[in-house]
């Protein structure tokens, strides 16, 4: 049986490929929507993104919702000068004619974990988690429904991606991550110290443009332009592919591993605002909440992208 899921996504080049991966994986997940926040770029092209990345999959049949278009507390940040202006910069992209659902993302995800029966549907974020950590609070029932949420954030070891201490989605909404966090729901985290082990080599990249599909070209181009930001900043082989992360640990966990620990999110520091404090080493007697992903066989989450992706 596919697992039933939601994913929240804020698109974003990595975004995009972790919506390919999903929609691309049928016998593995069935994507009951996907709901866009603000994150990497302003609402209103999270959630027309998200329509794009449906569309280049064959799959405008997908439902696209948008949820919250500011952080609970905070001034949204947003991520131009890794994503270009759009979010999707690199290739050339049509608009997209597939319609935006009228429903509230938020309405969306308290109504689906209320109808599907409870345990059923794992919350997949890969953006900031304002929409999960709203619906939360708004219908604190839900939780208790929740099989487990599978979210890209944090990060311990790597340090914070766009603060020293902070990684970004988390850093944008620390308030919701907070929530989540303390929900009591499972959670298994992908923080930079994993996904910075998924590097898109020149290599890799080659093998997505190999596909000689339109989906394997514009995945190239999107990697060959969000690349050049990493390459910079960290002088590695290639960029760190995120949010796929999410996707391949529900199609295939044996490539992952880590562990079950207590991970809590600094909210009140200017210092290390969004910091994902993971207790590694179980130095204190907090409870674990989260499994805390730490390593990736690279070799084997890129075969797997490059063989979903060929089936679009």
């Amino acid at each position: 049986m596919p697992r039933k899921i939601i994913i929240d996504t804020d698109p974003g080049q990595d975004d995009a490929v972790a919506i390919l991966l999903a929609l691309a994986s049928p016998e593995n997940v069935e994507v009951l929507g996907i709901t866009a926040v603000a994150g990497n770029v302003p609402l209103p092209l999270t959630q027309k993104n998200a329509r794009i990345v449906c569309e280049l999959a064959g799959k405008p049949e997908t439902k696209v919702f948008a949820g919250c278009d500011a952080p609970l507390e905070r001034t949204l940040v947003t991520a131009e000068e890794v994503h270009g202006k759009t979010g999707l910069d690199g290739p050339a992209m049509a608009d997209p004619t597939m319609p935006l659902q009228d429903q509230h993302a938020v309405d969306f995800i308290i109504e689906t974990m209320r109808n599907e029966p409870a345990g059923t549907v794992t919350l997949c974020p890969i953006g900031p988690l304002t929409n999960i950590a709203t619906a939360f609070n708004r219908a604190p029932d839900i939780k208790a429904r929740v099989q487990e949420i599978v979210l890209m954030g944090g990060g311990y070891f790597e340090g914070g991606n766009v603060t020293p201490a902070a990684e970004f989605n988390i850093y944008v909404d620390p308030q919701a991550a907070d929530i989540v966090l303390r929900s009591g729901v499972p959670i298994t985290m992908m923080p930079l110290d994993v996904t910075h082990k998924a590097l898109t080599t020149r290599a890799r990249i080659e093998a997505f443009r190999g596909i000689g599909t339109e989906v394997g070209r514009m995945v190239a181009e999107w990697t060959d332009f969000f690349e050049r930001f990493d390459i910079e900043k960290y002088g590695s082989d290639g960029a760190p592919l995120h949010d796929p992360c999410v996707i391949a640990w529900l199609i295939r966990p044996e490539l992952f591993s880590g562990r079950h620990v207590n991970v809590e999110v600094e909210t009140s520091s200017d210092l290390t605002m969004g910091m994902t404090v993971a207790d590694w080493w179980r130095v204190t007697d907090r409870a674990p909440n989260a499994m805390f992903i730490g390593d990736v066989d690279a070799d084997g989450f890129f075969d797997l992208l490059t063989e979903r992706l060929a089936r679009l």
